[in-house]
């Protein structure tokens, strides 16, 4: 089953939050999912506390313990697995970049952080993974300033991600609250662009359609 990598050596780009929904989507959508936490902060364990460790599953892992961990995840049944980084630590990336089956590079559409992603860039085709870079935090109706971003990070040798998280209040709030957007506005669009999201990342690691729902074993 995949194993998703969420890299950025820059900080406030989004990595949790965009762990955290994929594996929601994931779990939504009938899979076992499983966030592994790597940053020393622990942010996506904070708010697996915050809500009482309803589904999906996160459990936290030093860098070096990361591919023990994950097989014992594909043992005891996960299904679908999202590892969640802290920035500035290249021994926490290469390890989630070598475990992974894909690589999504969460970035900001702006000067400063389109160029920091460089050395993200760098180590995924160092290690021949396959990555794409997911856009957030930007303008929810821009499009030219996507298009431009796109091509930048094109020159990169990382293509964007077809599906952006633009700026909503909605992750704000329910981040808050423990929650997902799919739980605060399940109509809402912030959750449709997530479910578009996992949609496409999941035909970019072959994934088929579900036929059960569950959680891993503790």
């Amino acid at each position: 089953m995949p194993t998703v990598a969420i890299i950025s050596q820059k900080g406030g780009a989004g990595k949790t939050t965009l762990a955290l929904h994929l594996a929601a989507a994931a779990q939504d959508a009938g899979r076992v999912s499983l966030v592994i936490d790597t940053d020393p902060q622990a942010t996506a364990s904070q708010w697996a506390a915050w809500r009482k460790d309803q589904p999906p599953e996160v459990i936290d892992s030093p860098p070096p313990r990361l591919a023990a961990k994950i097989k014992q995840a594909h043992e005891q049944g996960a299904e679908f697995i999202v590892i969640d980084t802290p920035p500035h630590a290249d021994s926490a990336a290469r390890a989630a970049v070598e475990a992974a089956d894909l690589v999504l590079i969460p970035c900001r559409p702006s000067a400063f952080d389109l160029s920091a992603i460089q050395t993200t860039a760098k180590l995924v085709q160092l290690l021949r993974r396959p990555a794409f870079v997911v856009f957030t935090a930007g303008p929810p109706n821009a499009p030219r300033v996507y298009e431009e971003a796109g091509e930048l990070v094109e020159g990169f040798g990382t293509p964007p991600c077809p599906h952006q998280m633009p700026d909503r209040a909605a992750y704000r709030h329910a981040s808050a609250e423990g929650r997902t957007v799919m739980e605060l506005e399940p109509n809402g669009k912030a959750a449709d662009e997530i479910r578009q999201l996992y949609s496409w990342t999941c035909l970019q690691v072959d994934v088929s359609t579900p036929r059960h729902k569950g959680r891993v074993a503790a």
